[in-house]
């Protein structure tokens, strides 16, 4: 049997064990198994044998907010095994909490010997990348001691400190050291005939710059039920579908998984918010694009997500210049990082500015959450913020001096630096990149929507009317501009991009509906563009591809050039029906809802673009994040787009 890794997320921790709730810790895998804090493995290893050998599978461990396994000693079918283990994990804020109950299978009393083998690496998520690239980490000291009821893991490298300290009830009889820098824990349990004899083991993780007085819960049931409560709470009071029953348990699972994807951030002020996580396993941190259309799809349902996400990329908005970061004053955080190679500069992620549609987003949400919410003291608290952001836009990001938002590769960061970052990503129909600065069409969209917007809080609620009318002009100059640059006559459709000497990159890409959801486009051209991405080649059944089939740039299991993303399609969605293509949007929902279904209800990251006619189970992506914050999200946008039609 391959062993799988099945991902435990809590706010800002998460776990990732195989089959048999085991942590390997092996390098150069995908996706590393461990426990996660802040980006910083705190658990590498993490291995149950008994009687000296690794038992077997007798039920895996599935998916769900519990890891839960049964495992037998080897053996064969002559020799029924004398006794059948349980195995339950559960994770909490900085804590990992098993029960291991072992029950008898025979008439007669019984010795088992248990032992688990613990190490913690402390290794940065990004030391952990297919990469493979290596990072100097002078001076660094890791130590281990054993405590009467457990052990204690710690790393040091100067002034930044970390520690995992893992502790058992009962206490082992042993901690023995591994020639390796692991710690063995052993037990001799003495079972009566028939009977069961139980462990539990708690790992509290406290990573640098952590200085609460944690707790560890006090077993994996106790975790379950607080993370039963939070989500039970998060749902109250949203009315699912119920003429849908597949679209409302997509959308019972999106709350579930936004309630439990919240990440601890401050504002303004030092205040304490919880916004939501871009995904886990990579990305279970402040994302700036991914909370901003994460709290913008929920909006109607839960606007304390876009009251958190707001204040939150305030407070990280850049004031001045770095070139490392790609900051400028103004601009919105792409991504905020608090691991260590990060803390010493050895990646540019501790606040990464590399996100040429992050700071038109951050304006789109804030008009759209206080036209929800009537909230205006937020608008009024953050005007500030706003302004600087719409000079942003208007200056460094390139509206005044090119008449559009622009971006340039970033040779320690991203190459790409609107949704589809991927280096490839932005391409003509050929496959061929653009060269020079790259105005990427959806960020167009998203900037005429966030002047808009914001003249509206102008004029409403900061009473400035010279100001508002300063950017509606700048939103209808820059519409006409676009539907003069961008559109292709030939293809009745927009170009992908402009490339640095303003030539269009004519691939057909999903962008285009992003047009849609910001209105960017006329009517004429808005109607000929989403019925255009219902047409085969572009929707496979499951959702529209991110490019067309049939372009020599399109391949069905590339990241962005013919894979479904399902947060693109819920923007496309949207988009279909602000432009009264309810029809096509229903159709668009119908395909997403229907992939949610053959996967529990959840929704992936990202889908291969495989045809629906040819492979009637939606095909993954091999490297999709499986718990991702846009689409948990994006059934509420379906729900907000369609309804329960």
């Amino acid at each position: 049997m391959t062993d799988r890794h099945h991902l435990l997320v809590h706010g800002g921790t998460f776990a990732a064990v195989g089959d048999r709730g085991d942590i390997s810790g092996v390098r150069g895998v995908s996706t590393p198994d461990g426990l996660f804090v802040r980006d910083a493995r705190h658990l590498s290893r993490w291995q149950l044998t008994v009687d000296g050998a690794v038992p077997e599978i007798l039920t895996p461990v599935a998916d769900g907010d519990v890891a839960r396994c049964v495992l037998v000693p080897r053996g064969g079918r002559d020799e029924p095994p004398a006794y059948t283990l349980f195995r339950e994990q559960a994770v909490g804020e900085g804590a990992f909490v098993e029960s291991l109950k072992v029950t008898s299978n025979r008439p007669v009393p019984a010795t088992v010997r248990l032992a688990v083998t613990a190490d913690a690496d402390f290794a940065d998520q990004f030391e952990l990348r297919s990469d493979h690239r290596t990072y100097m980490k002078a001076g660094a000291v890791r130590t281990r001691k054993a405590l009467g009821h457990g052990v204690e893991f710690t790393y040091r490298r100067g002034e930044w400190r970390s520690c995992t300290t893992v502790t058992a009830d009962p206490s082992p009889d042993a901690v023995e050291e591994t020639g390796t820098g692991a710690r063995r824990l052993t037990w001799t349990l003495e079972l009566a005939p028939h009977g069961t004899a139980e462990l539990v083991l708690r790992v509290m993780a406290r990573p640098h710059g952590e200085n609460r007085a944690l707790r560890v819960p006090r077993d994996p049931a106790a975790l379950h039920e607080r993370l039963l409560a939070e989500e039970g709470a998060f749902m109250t009071g949203v009315a699912f579908p119920t003429g849908w029953p597949e679209l409302a348990a997509a959308c019972a699972r999106a709350l579930a998984d936004l309630a439990a994807l919240q990440v601890p951030a401050a504002g303004p002020d030092g205040e304490a918010l919880r916004v939501p996580a871009a995904g886990a396993p990579w990305f279970l941190t402040l994302l700036g694009r991914d909370a901003l259309l994460t709290s913008l799809f929920a909006l109607p349902y839960r606007p304390a997500l876009a009251a958190a996400t707001l204040p939150a990329l305030a407070a990280t908005q850049a004031t001045e210049t770095g070139v490392d970061a790609v900051a400028q004053p103004g601009k919105i955080v792409h991504e905020v990082r608090h691991g260590e190679l990060a803390h010493f500069g050895q990646v540019p992620y501790g606040r990464y500015y590399g996100s040429v549609d992050a700071t038109p987003l951050f304006l789109v949400l804030l008009g759209a959450y206080v036209e929800q919410t009537g909230d205006t003291a937020t608008a009024r608290r953050l005007e500030a913020h706003a302004r600087a952001a719409v000079g942003w836009m208007l200056d460094h990001g390139g509206l005044t001096s090119r008449g559009y938002l622009v971006y340039r590769a970033d040779r320690g960061g991203l190459a790409n630096q609107n949704w589809k970052d991927s280096p490839g990503a932005i391409c003509s129909a050929d496959g061929t990149r653009p060269h020079g600065p790259v105005v990427a069409a959806g960020a167009q969209g998203y900037a005429y929507d966030a002047l808009r917007r914001t003249a509206w809080l102008a004029r409403t609620v900061w009473a400035d009317e010279t100001y508002a009318a300063l950017l509606e002009q700048a939103a209808g100059d820059l519409r006409d501009r676009f539907q003069r640059d961008f559109w292709m006559p030939d293809h009745d459709f927009p170009a992908l991009a402009l490339d640095g000497t303003g030539k269009p990159v004519d691939a057909l890409a999903s962008d285009a509906g992003h047009l849609l959801w910001s209105g960017l486009l006329d009517k004429e051209y808005g109607e000929l563009v989403g019925r255009r991405l219902l047409e085969p080649d572009f929707f496979s059944g499951w959702g529209v591809r991110t490019l067309a089939a049939g372009q020599a740039a399109y391949h069905p299991l590339s990241y962005h050039r013919g894979s479904v993303w399902p947060h693109d399609n819920a923007l496309i969605a949207l988009g279909l029906a602000r432009y009264g293509l309810h029809d096509e949007a229903r159709t668009v929902a119908h395909g997403l809802v229907d992939a949610a279904t053959a996967t529990g209800h959840r929704l992936p990251e990202v889908l291969a673009g495989y045809d629906r006619g040819t492979h009637p189970e939606p095909v993954p992506y091999p490297h999709a994040c499986v718990r991702e914050s846009r689409s948990a999200a994006a059934p509420l946008a379906l729900l907000t787009a369609v309804g329960g039609a």
